[in-house]
């Protein structure tokens, strides 16, 4: 494990943008989403903290946490198991007065007690939607050489449809940047520009005395949201320099995105570029390797430890426990735990949730722009 001796905390905001995959989240948060055949979100952002040494990581929790603190127990497997700092989960309700939040600047002050008495200079916050590798470490150090105020991670990309089509369903917020010599120079709030965009990550590096003081006068006021209500109407008081991230992310904006970007990581280049940086580490399932009964078939396929292959499986990506009986056919799936495919039934662009069971001789088939979604313990 890297330690770089970061002086700076982290805060993850483990539930922004669930509403724009609402299947996934019925019973879970987007940061305990699996991704990736063994991982859950809020894996890359941690272990990316971990990795550039931030060793005191609070998780911002709003609702249905009960996964996602079942995910990551005391933070043993990111070495967040401390007597000082650590892994910090904020519950609701945490302090008196403080009611279930809405945005950003809620959710901040139900942890400003607790920004007072830490003793790191620095403030890393971050959603947990974004699965990426990420460099922590350097971003600070351009804060720091850059004399700023607040550091914002951004990437050039397109506006992606899920992002651009969330507002008129969830009232989601995004941002894309304007940007001059490094300093940014507006926000824009939920555009609906073509082409490449500066669009902005939601990662952002500050002092904590100067988020304590932005939060403190936001909230007396009744505001909601930290870019739009607290960055954008003070771009010419506060220096605000953009940090250009420009390695592989998967950004999960809609059911299509979250299948899509699953199905890229079966590309060697882009498991590559997500996994070839620091280690990702997550909870630890012990398990038997996976194995293969004769007669079986795998072409193109992601398969994590635990699972039973004694069909075939094509282009996939299956997580922990999943079994393929005999005669069963799996092709452009999404597998999570412990799914169970029974003989001859055959499956195709289908997500399945954790414990589904899809009975002997069955046949289900979504397409590549519609995948079918089978939610959690379903028979089919």
């Amino acid at each position: 494990m890297v330690n770089s001796n970061a002086d700076a905390l982290g805060i993850i905001f483990p539930n922004s943008y669930d509403d724009q995959v609402p299947d996934l989240v019925s019973e879970r948060l987007m940061a305990s989403i699996p991704f990736a055949s063994r991982y859950r979100m809020v894996d890359f952002i941690l272990s990316s903290m971990v990795n550039c040494g931030i060793g005191n990581v609070s998780i911002v929790v709003r609702k249905n946490y009960h996964s996602l603190m079942d995910h990551l127990g005391s933070g043993r497997e990111w070495d967040l198991a401390r007597k000082k700092g650590g892994l910090n989960i904020v519950p609701p309700y945490s302090e008196k007065m403080i009611t279930v939040y809405n945005g950003r600047v809620e959710a901040l002050a139900s942890l400003l007690d607790f920004l007072k008495w830490q003793k790191e200079k620095y403030v890393v916050l971050s959603d947990a939607n974004i699965a990426v590798n990420f460099d922590f470490k350097d971003m600070l150090n351009a804060h720091i050489a850059n004399g700023a105020d607040v550091t914002v991670a951004y990437a050039k990309q397109e506006i992606p449809d899920g992002v651009r089509n969330s507002y008129h369903k969830t009232k989601d917020l995004y941002y894309t940047l304007s940007i001059e010599d490094g300093r940014v120079t507006k926000i824009y709030i939920n555009p609906e520009d073509e082409g490449v965009q500066n669009m902005s990550m939601n990662i952002y590096i500050l002092e904590r005395e100067l988020l304590m003081d932005l939060i403190n006068t936001a909230f007396v006021r009744g505001y909601a949201y930290f870019e739009r209500d607290i960055l954008a109407p003070q771009l010419d008081k506060l220096n605000v320099q953009a940090y250009e991230f420009g390695g592989y992310f998967a950004r999960v904006c809609d059911m299509k995105s979250y299948f899509d970007e699953n199905m890229k990581l079966l590309e060697e280049e882009n498991l590559d570029a997500l996994f070839s940086g620091n280690p990702i580490y997550t909870k630890i399932r012990d398990d038997n390797p996976t194995r293969y009964i004769n007669g079986s078939r795998a072409k193109n396929a992601m398969v994590a430890d635990g699972c039973v292959i004694e069909g075939e499986i094509e282009n996939s990506v299956l997580f922990r426990g999943v079994k393929v009986a005999k005669g069963a056919k799996v092709k452009n799936c999404v597998l999570m735990q412990d799914t169970v495919i029974e003989a001859g039934a055959q499956i195709e662009y289908v997500i399945s949730d954790k414990y589904v069971t899809v009975t002997e001789g069955k046949e289900v088939k979504g397409t590549d722009t519609f995948p079918v979604f089978i939610a959690k313990d379903q028979t089919v």
